[in-house]
């Protein structure tokens, strides 16, 4: 399935099929808090976070792209990511799409 985050394909003509997202509800992890913590006190990336919150955004994504799928769709156009505060310690990523099946 192709996914791009442009809202056409050239001269290539699609049928819209709606409106698609996937969402992931990640929390922490005590273990990944502790480390996290250290890290912040020196500075510098916070390895654990980035990993955890970019498998939380390919479940978002696969779950987007099921959707699509039954809905007959070959490609998700005009795709977006925005990740938002739900309770302290847990974090949403949400994706959303325009399915379209190519002509």
């Amino acid at each position: 399935m192709v996914l791009t985050t442009i809202s056409n394909l050239g001269d290539q003509k699609f049928q819209v099929l709606g409106m698609v997202s996937g969402s992931m509800v990640q929390s922490k992890n005590m273990f990944k808090d502790i480390g996290a913590g250290l890290k912040g006190m020196i500075g510098g990336e916070l390895r654990a976070y980035t990993e955890m919150m970019q498998e939380a955004r390919d479940e978002a994504t696969r779950r987007m792209m099921a959707q699509a799928d039954s809905l007959g769709a070959d490609a998700i156009l005009g795709v977006r990511y925005a990740t938002s505060s739900i309770v302290q310690g847990a974090a949403e990523v949400l994706v959303t799409g325009t399915a379209v099946r190519l002509l």
